[in-house]
């Protein structure tokens, strides 16, 4: 059984993980790292990486690249940017792990992905077009064990 105290410590530390997650959603193309958003929480790295796991089923590192490819989906679509500027744009500093972080998300390369999905949401509100097109992390990305 639990007590309001507990219950009360729980709220908060939800409440602390939150923040966490919309700061990664706002600044996903800045330079972030658990350390840093651990700090801004006063919370040592290990403990946000197993609560943030626990509250949203993956870790911050994987919640700031799911990010980041799902914005880069969008510029890739566009078709006016590289994928290398499109990588620097999003925030990935290596254009080989935007690439295979991209791979695993997505299931094909991005330059792939731009080619075959150039005018995919042409007349689709942008609302719905991001939820159609939203990465899901395939069974390889679970698998391979780099959360």
């Amino acid at each position: 059984m639990t007590s309001k105290a507990d219950e009360a410590q729980r709220l908060r530390d939800l409440r602390r993980l939150r923040r966490i997650r919309d700061r990664i959603d706002r600044e996903y193309a800045q330079p972030l790292n658990v350390e840093a958003l651990a700090l801004g929480e006063h919370m040592s790295a290990g403990h946000l990486s197993r609560e943030f796991k626990a509250a949203y089923g993956e870790s911050p590192y994987s919640y700031l690249m799911t990010r980041r490819i799902e914005r880069s989906m969008t510029l890739l679509r566009r078709g006016d940017m590289s994928v290398t500027d499109v990588c620097f744009a999003v925030g990935c500093q290596s254009l080989g792990t935007f690439s295979t972080r991209f791979a695993e998300l997505v299931g094909m390369p991005p330059s792939v992905y731009q080619k075959q999905h150039a005018d995919a949401t042409v007349g689709i509100p942008p609302c719905v077009a991001k939820q159609v097109t939203r990465p899901v992390r395939n069974q390889e990305a679970r698998s391979s064990g780099r959360d």
